[in-house]
């Protein structure tokens, strides 16, 4: 059977009749809740020390939304970005019912989601089109990985609408160009840097790293 999205009483699903993926965002809540984000890898990789203010993020590779989430949980503004039609549809989906808990309303409230690609969106910023984010997220789609286990079973039907990303080279240069301080890439621990872009600086947990480009 073919994956189709089907709305329910839970949400938008993608279901191929055994396997099914919604957005969630109130599975997070107990994470949020605990407080201490300040110490979450993906918030230390992504804060810019000694700065004041409100730091923005784009997240060039959205997916459903859950990176996202945490930084904009943590303080952070952040915009978001999914070029997936079936994943564009799923994450806006999570957001509008998680902004009806109230939990999560103001962490909404700096959340802004786009469909479309995020390469044009970066470019546009190096024309002077918009202003430069502090912090870019990139966050392209695992290589395939041999062991099949490793790969949660819902997401196996993400990973056949968005594959591995095949445009490394130009997802990294439309980031640079939009000239922010930082980069930071999200990959598999013992995973390839980015089309081959060795970082400043990484850090490091048991499955994945974050691998951080400073440019300023």
């Amino acid at each position: 059977m073919a994956s189709e999205l089907v709305r329910g009483p839970d949400g938008l699903a993608l279901t191929d009749g055994n396997l099914s993926v919604r957005g969630d965002f109130t599975q997070l809540l107990p994470r949020i809740r605990r407080g201490g984000l300040s110490g979450e890898m993906l918030v230390k990789a992504a804060r810019i020390k000694k700065m004041e203010g409100t730091q923005t993020v784009l997240d060039a590779t959205a997916g459903l939304g859950e990176d996202s989430l945490i930084l904009a949980a943590a303080g952070f503004r952040v915009l978001l970005y999914e070029k997936d039609p079936v994943i564009a549809a799923l994450l806006a989906d999570a957001m509008e019912r998680a902004s009806k808990e109230p939990e999560l309303q103001e962490v909404l409230s700096r959340m802004h989601f786009t469909e479309g690609d995020s390469v044009g969106a970066m470019k546009a910023i190096a024309a002077g089109e918009a202003v430069a984010p502090e912090v870019i997220l990139l966050d392209p789609m695992f290589p395939k990985r041999e062991k099949s286990a490793l790969v949660k079973k819902k997401f196996q039907l993400l990973h056949l609408l968005e594959k591995p990303c095949e445009n490394e080279e130009e997802l990294l240069a439309a980031a640079l160009s939009a000239h922010p301080r930082k980069i930071v890439i999200k990959r598999p621990l013992k995973g390839a840097y980015l089309a081959g872009r060795r970082p400043d600086y990484s850090l490091k947990g048991k499955a994945i790293r974050y691998d951080c480009i400073v440019l300023a």
